[in-house]
């Protein structure tokens, strides 16, 4: 959080990345908002999706909240698209998880 919280996102993607393929609510969380603002990462509301739906699913709040913001602006390929990478990213147990 000190990197994120400096303006200093990619190390802080990084250890995000790590902790959220571990299960990491809130890391699923921050790596989600940062995919939907730009920070570290190119701006994508699919993989933003992704994150802030695994995070949600384990109870993040913000998440929860920030999934309603990103869901209103996304198509339904956008939908379609972060829903078959979340499946990919749990049928492997995160191993094959690359986004």
């Amino acid at each position: 959080m000190a990197a994120y919280n400096r303006g200093d996102y990619l190390p802080a993607v990084h250890v995000f990345r790590a902790m959220a393929k571990a299960g990491n609510a809130k890391a699923q969380g921050m790596l989600g908002a940062m995919y939907r603002r730009g920070q570290g990462v190119a701006k994508s509301s699919a993989h933003a999706f992704m994150w802030l739906s695994l995070a949600a699913s384990r109870g993040d709040a913000r998440a929860k909240a920030d999934l309603q913001t990103v869901a209103a602006t996304m198509t339904a390929d956008d939908m379609s698209r972060a829903r078959a990478m979340m499946q990919d990213c749990e049928a492997s147990d995160y191993r094959n998880c690359e986004y």
